[in-house]
C-alpha cells in the first residue's frame, strides 16, 4: 500500500517553522496555537516515517532530510495556492487572501491611503500586509511567501513583472537657513539609511557617489531618524517626495527642495513573480495603487 499524501496544512506548518526557527513565532504566522503546530509537524514526521526537525529547549534544527522536504514542500504549497488562485480569479478578481509586502520607505506614506481605498473598492479582498526591506521582500516573493511587493525601482528583484505606480522625486533636505545645491553637498555631511534600504542606493546614484565606508559616523534605519539628525544640524539628506508630502517634516525645522537632476528620482512599482497565475489581478491592483498614489 502506498504512503498517504501529507496534508497541505502540515507542510505549511513545516515551512513556517523553517522560516521562523521558533515554534511560537511559526504558530503565530500560521494563526494557530503552538501546540497545534507542534502536533501537526509530529504527525507529518510519523506519516513520512522520518525525523525532520531536531528539537531542544533552546533551538530548532532541521535534519538534512528535513531541509529537502521543506524545499519540496514550498513547491507543493505554492502550486496548490496557484491552483486556488486561478479558480478564484476566474470567478471574481481580487477576492480572498492576498499577501502584500511594502518597503519601509514606501509603506508609511502610501499604505494608509491605499488600504482604506482597497477596503472600499474590493471589500472581499483579504489583505495580509508586511513591511520588509527590499532584499527580504524579493526573497519572499521568490519563495512564494508573499504574492506581490510595493518597492522602488531600479532594484534587482529576480524574475518579476511590474506595474509602475508613481514617479517619486528625491528632495534635498537640510537644516533651516542652509542653502545648497546637490553638486555642492559635502559627501561627509550626507546622511543615509543603513545598507539594505534601496533608497540609500538611489540617493548615492543621485549624488554620483560610491558607497560610504563601513565606519560612517551616522547611519540610520528609518527616515524619521534621518530627519531628526538633519533637524539637529548634523547633516543633509535626500528624501522621497511622497514622504515629504505625507508630512514627514511636520514639527521640524528641516526644509526640502526639489532637484532638477534626472537621476534624482525613484520609480514606485508593484512587483510579482513572472509565473504567478494572478497576473491579471495584480495589474488591476497596480492600476488602483497608481490612482491612489497620484490622487
Amino acid at each position: 500500500m502506498s504512503t498517504p499524501l501529507p496534508p497541505l496544512r502540515q507542510l505549511t506548518y513545516l515551512i513556517a517553522l523553517h522560516e521562523h526557527g521558533h515554534f511560537g513565532r511559526a504558530a503565530a504566522a500560521c494563526f494557530v496555537t503552538q501546540s497545534t503546530l507542534s502536533v501537526g509537524i509530529a504527525e507529518l514526521e510519523r506519516l513520512l516515517r522520518a525525523v525532520l526537525v531536531e528539537r531542544s529547549s533552546r533551538s530548532v534544527r532541521f535534519t538534512g532530510l528535513g531541509e529537502e522536504v521543506v524545499a519540496r514542500a514550498r513547491d507543493v504549497v505554492r502550486a496548490a495556492e496557484d491552483l486556488c488562485a486561478v479558480a478564484e480569479g476566474a470567478r471574481e478578481p481580487l477576492v480572498g487572501p492576498l499577501r502584500l509586502a511594502a518597503i519601509p520607505t514606501v509603506a508609511p506614506f502610501l499604505l494608509p491611503r491605499l488600504l482604506t481605498d482597497l477596503a472600499t473598492t474590493w471589500p472581499r479582498l483579504r489583505l495580509f500586509v508586511r513591511e520588509m526591506l527590499t532584499g527580504t521582500a524579493c526573497e519572499a516573493l521568490a519563495r512564494g511567501t508573499v504574492d506581490c511587493v510595493l518597492l522602488a525601482l531600479p532594484t534587482e528583484c529576480g524574475d518579476v513583472d511590474t506595474v509602475e505606480v508613481a514617479i517619486d522625486r528625491l528632495m534635498l533636505a537640510m537644516p533651516a537657513g542652509e542653502v545648497a545645491s546637490l553638486d555642492a553637498i559635502d559627501p561627509a555631511r550626507l546622511l543615509l539609511l543603513e545598507d539594505g534600504h534601496c533608497l540609500r542606493n538611489h540617493a548615492l546614484a543621485a549624488c554620483s557617489l560610491g558607497a560610504p565606508t563601513a565606519d560612517a559616523p551616522l547611519v540610520a534605519s528609518t527616515l524619521h531618524t534621518v530627519v531628526g539628525l538633519v533637524d539637529a544640524g548634523l547633516g543633509v539628506t535626500l528624501l522621497p517626495e511622497m514622504a515629504v508630502a505625507a508630512g514627514l517634516l511636520n514639527g521640524t525645522r528641516v526644509s526640502a527642495h526639489p532637484l532638477d537632476e534626472p537621476a534624482a528620482e525613484r520609480r514606485i512599482a508593484l512587483a510579482w513573480r513572472t509565473d504567478h497565475p494572478r497576473e491579471a489581478e495584480f495589474r488591476l491592483l497596480g492600476e488602483r495603487v497608481r490612482a491612489v498614489a497620484q490622487a
